[in-house]
């Protein structure tokens, strides 16, 4: 037998096993479900979501939001003595070490700075006291004062304080004048929040 008939041979007998599958398929389409089947799917399993502090009952931090528009007004107050303009941001974060937290952020009077030339960047002052306080989450030390090279993501000014609450870590920050100033605009707000977190 040649190469060409046998190959010929193969094919037609394979063409025919595929064939003969066609009614078990039919089969097996028409056939009924079986009760299982026509069950609908069980619900996904949902991770488990943080629930904010807030609402948690008896949370030091229930009120949150009420103290800290009280701690923001106090740095808006003292950026203003101080004849500044920038962001203020206060922020709690519950136990020892900063996992999460709640913060709240007002802009005094100006978002950013704008370039006095055109060849320079200008300032996001949101951006900058975010900085302070992430640095600050991390070292657990006034912005600035870590003793540490500044990680990507942080600039190593000053102008953020922290403390130790009554049971978790107060944040404040300020970006918009020099450094002194933005840590009078800081302790203003960090007085609030340590009075009453």
């Amino acid at each position: 037998m040649t190469a060409t008939k046998e190959r010929t041979m193969k094919l037609e007998t394979h063409w025919l096993r595929g064939l003969l599958l066609l009614p078990a398929i039919a089969l097996l389409m028409n056939s009924p479900t079986s009760p299982a089947q026509n069950q609908p799917p069980a619900p996904a399993a949902r991770a488990a979501t943080p629930q904010p502090a807030a609402a948690n009952p008896g949370s030091p931090v229930q009120n949150f939001d009420v103290i800290a528009d009280q701690a923001l007004a106090a740095m808006k107050a003292r950026a203003e003595e101080l004849k500044i303009k920038g962001v203020a941001l206060v922020a709690y974060a519950p136990g020892d070490t900063v996992q999460s937290w709640s913060s709240k952020m007002v802009v005094v009077g100006s978002l950013k700075s704008t370039p006095t030339n055109p060849t320079a960047k200008g300032n996001n002052l949101l951006g900058i006291a975010y900085s302070k306080a992430a640095e600050m989450a991390d070292t657990l030390k006034n912005s600035g004062t870590s003793g540490r090279a500044p990680m990507t993501g942080e600039y190593g000014w000053e102008g953020g304080v922290v403390a130790t609450g009554k049971a978790g870590i107060l944040i404040a920050a300020f970006s918009g004048g020099a450094s002194a100033q933005d840590v009078q605009v800081s302790r203003a707000g960090l007085a609030i929040l340590s009075n009453q977190l």
